[in-house]
């Protein structure tokens, strides 16, 4: 008797090692990080970066809030700090995050990205230059066209590319942005998107 046919989130995933997720959002992007975050394992191989667009002048909360909702480890993200596996780390407000070559963080003040700082674009663009194929990028429900040129360079660099189903998305700018930019990878409903970061978060773990 034949084994069954892998899925499609598992035929994407086949004969590929990844080694960090980054995710951005924007307008909408709070209640979808909601649906596709809790429920993660505590103790996933992987590091997940998350930058959603916040009002400016306004300290971030997301890292309290999502720490109440999950079992795996929530930090908001300081300047040289390590990435560690099994970890969600939030940007903070008023900074740009990047990725250095040596997988710490970097925070800067240049000046805001398609009026947003933390722009989507500094961090998705930085860690594909550091994981390159091992990276996986999620964009999901959005308001402007920040995160595409950032998928896009996932893309380019070998990584695995998603973005949120635009029919889905609370405001769909954001991913038919992407979309036109470079054709993704996958294109997912969210109760996709939390079944392949699922399958991420529970390989080897």
């Amino acid at each position: 008797m034949s084994a069954p046919a892998p899925s499609l989130l598992e035929a994407a995933l086949q004969g590929r090692s990844f080694e960090a997720v980054v995710i951005g959002a924007s307008a909408g992007g709070i209640a979808a990080l909601m649906e596709i975050l809790p429920g993660l394992p505590a103790r996933g191989p992987l590091p997940i970066v998350v930058v959603v667009h916040m009002m400016r002048g306004r300290p971030s909360q997301l890292a309290e809030v999502f720490s109440q909702r999950m079992e795996m480890a929530v930090q908001e993200a300081a300047d040289k700090q390590a990435l560690a596996g099994g970890t969600v780390y939030f940007a903070p407000s008023g900074y740009h995050l990047s990725l250095e070559a040596d997988r710490c963080f970097s925070l800067s003040c240049e000046p805001p990205h398609e009026f947003s700082r933390p722009a989507i674009d500094f961090i998705m663009s930085s860690a594909a230059d550091v994981y390159g194929a091992a990276l996986a990028g999620i964009l999901l429900t959005g308001a402007n066209h920040d995160g595409a040129a950032g998928l896009a360079a996932i893309g380019e660099a070998g990584g695995l590319t998603v973005v949120q189903d635009p029919a889905e998305a609370q405001v769909d700018v954001m991913p038919l942005a992407a979309i036109r930019r470079r054709a993704p990878d996958l294109i997912l409903p969210l109760r996709e998107i939390r079944q392949l970061l699922a399958l991420l978060e529970n390989a080897d773990a």
